[in-house]
């Protein structure tokens, strides 16, 4: 590609809104962007100097990209890049890790902040099986310090638990997704999960959250762990649900969109990345880019879960099956990073999740993500039941259960 601009070195000032006129074959096409913003193209001759930094980028012919914006002093930062995510030097990475389950109930039950340790210890545990990312879950009362949460574990008590883990994560080179996971409307206290976020609290609970790690680019936004409007169907009214909020057929409340809460977190300057899920209890992405809100940051990702049940009934989620991965997973992530923000297996075993206990067989989950450049985190790292919960670990020292098995294996095969 052969810039037809100006050949004189450019600063960051003369870089905003800067027009670039690119010649390929033989159409003349217009690439604009503001600082700060991400733009793959592909060099000519693989240099540039100022603010545009060539980058590693797979999907680039030539296995680089040009990268707008200054590149992360913060070497665990992720940030979007066209459909996949960069690491804080500019090159392609995955999100793999483990949901460290606990902190969205454990507050709101008067018990503490988590559910198990989070000392350096345990933290090594995690980073013990390679893994480079962990999804906390939030409760929202809790954040807030509103309904009657119990006051030594919510409000400013609970913000700084929060804080001191993600910090501590951080320090063990773990990125961290901050998840909406448990939330209520009105008076009523967070005590479990609802069909949507609730525009009572939600857009304060991430006003909240973002100005609190603004700063941190290693921390992403799971916007609502897991919505399900519309009495949990795949319709347009359920996908309308999740993007603009409101009044929603089976959500007994008035609804938060995705759209609003990505205001509320970019009204307080926050850029992080911003995960959204589907309808269907983040089961589904076959509208997401119908769907997908507007971001003034370009910072947004799609966010899947799946679940396998057992090997006589395996279909837990709704996308459980490498078809529908294929058919409706696949394009999306051609377009916008994919996160899988949970997968798991309620049968203690893994050979659904390996494919081989399904008939016909399919391709593990986890390589099937790899071969797409998807990010995956396994639920859950808890010492609880690997049926009822499921659990990836049978003690907090890293042993893993039967399910867990694979996916500690898994992570390890892989080059880190």
């Amino acid at each position: 590609m052969r810039f037809l601009s100006h050949h004189r070195r450019l600063s960051r000032p003369e870089l905003t809104g800067f027009l670039l006129t690119a010649v390929v074959m033989g159409s003349v096409v217009v690439f604009t962007h503001a600082a700060g913003a991400f733009l793959s193209i592909e060099p000519e001759n693989g240099t540039l100097s100022g603010a545009a930094t060539v980058v590693s980028d797979a999907s680039a012919s030539a296995g680089k990209a040009v990268q707008f914006g200054a590149v992360s002093s913060n070497p665990l930062a992720v940030k979007v890049l066209a459909n996949h995510l960069v690491d804080g030097s500019g090159a392609t990475m995955q999100l793999r890790g483990v949901d460290r389950m606990g902190s969205e109930y454990a507050c709101v039950h008067g018990w503490g902040f988590f559910d198990g340790p989070t000392d350096s210890t345990s933290i090594s545990a995690i980073r013990s099986w390679g893994a480079n990312a962990v999804r906390v879950p939030l409760n929202e009362d809790c954040w807030l310090g509103i309904n009657g949460s119990p006051t030594a574990y919510s409000g400013v008590n609970y913000q700084n638990a929060i804080k001191t883990y993600v910090a501590s994560l951080n320090e063990q080179n773990l990125r961290v997704i901050l998840d909406l996971h448990w939330s209520a409307p009105g008076t009523t206290l967070s005590t479990g999960q609802e069909p949507m976020a609730d525009r009572d609290h939600a857009p304060a609970f991430w006003t909240s959250v973002a100005g609190a790690f603004k700063s941190n680019p290693s921390v992403l936004f799971d916007l609502y762990n897991e919505p399900y409007p519309d009495n949990n169907s795949n319709t347009t009214a359920a996908w309308t649900c999740i993007r603009d909020g409101g009044t929603c057929n089976g959500v007994s409340f008035t609804a938060a969109g995705a759209q609003e809460l990505v205001n509320a977190i970019r009204g307080t300057g926050a850029t992080n990345v911003i995960l959204i899920g589907g309808t269907q209890y983040a089961g589904r992405l076959d509208q997401w880019l119908t769907y997908k809100p507007s971001d003034s940051a370009g910072q947004l990702a799609a966010s899947i879960h799946i679940y396998f049940n057992t090997v006589s009934s395996p279909g837990w989620s709704a996308c459980y099956l490498q078809s529908c991965w294929d058919t409706y997973i696949a394009p999306v992530a051609n377009s916008s990073p994919v996160v899988i923000g949970e997968f798991g297996e309620f049968d203690c075993a893994n050979s659904l999740i390996n494919g081989t206990g399904l008939n016909p067989p399919q391709q593990n989950v986890m390589s099937w993500a790899d071969s797409h450049g998807i990010s995956y985190l396994a639920w859950a790292w808890t010492v609880a039941s690997c049926t009822g919960t499921p659990s990836v670990i049978n003690d907090y020292g890293g042993t893993p259960s039967g399910y867990g098995q694979i996916v500690h294996d898994h992570l390890l095969s892989l080059p880190h």
